[in-house]
């Protein structure tokens, strides 16, 4: 007789019932941080219609809020200083302890998707996907923000969500695992009108 984990059982029904938001997302401020100022801020008309899911493939996955601060900083320091970027590219961060961290936020243009950038919610699930799924305190986190988006208008509440290598040709990113588990997600969509085609292999 094969035992059921109680958490995964409980997140597995949420799935088929549907997640119901209580707003009990804890959210890590830009200044909680210690983010950097963006170059600059491109406003995003909100309620946008998709919603896409990245990992971070590098940094790994962190457990503790320290690491995930470490990770944060780290990813903004690669976007801006590597690529360029006005700031880090996604909306928000989810860590392995459970909080949301604020990149872009909710009505900033991203630098995530390109032709998703200025009509989605980027989220990247800090670590790499490739062979194992995030811890589910993780993923409970990533439904609750998306809830907490379409409770508060930001979100459509017919939103569609892809995973980043729908959207962008050349790309493994959420990762193997990860994506197969985003399949079984309200509002997923194998139907993508549009990707950008891009023949540099990326993991992220």
């Amino acid at each position: 007789m094969q035992l059921v984990d109680a958490s995964d059982f409980i997140y597995r029904l949420a799935l088929l019932v549907g997640f119901t938001s209580s707003y009990n997302v804890d959210i890590v401020s830009r200044e909680e941080w210690k983010a950097l100022p963006p170059v600059e801020v491109d406003p995003m008309r909100n309620p946008v219609p998709f919603v896409i899911i990245h990992h971070s493939y590098i940094p790994p996955a962190c457990n503790t809020t320290e690491q995930c601060i470490g990770a944060m900083q780290s990813m903004q320091d690669y976007h801006m200083n590597t690529h360029g970027w006005n700031d880090i590219g996604y909306s928000f961060a989810v860590g392995g302890d459970g909080k949301a961290y604020i990149g872009r936020g909710w009505s900033a243009v991203g630098a995530h998707s390109p032709l998703y950038n200025n009509k989605s919610i980027g989220i990247c699930v800090i670590g790499d996907w490739t062979q194992e799924l995030p811890p589910l305190n993780q993923l409970q986190t990533v439904h609750n923000l998306i809830q907490l988006g379409v409770d508060s208008g930001y979100i459509r509440p017919d939103y569609t969500l892809y995973g980043h290598r729908q959207v962008r040709a050349g790309t493994e990113c959420p990762g193997d695992r990860f994506f197969e588990e985003i399949k079984n997600w309200p509002h997923f969509s194998n139907k993508v009108d549009v990707m950008y085609n891009n023949t540099a292999k990326r993991t992220s």
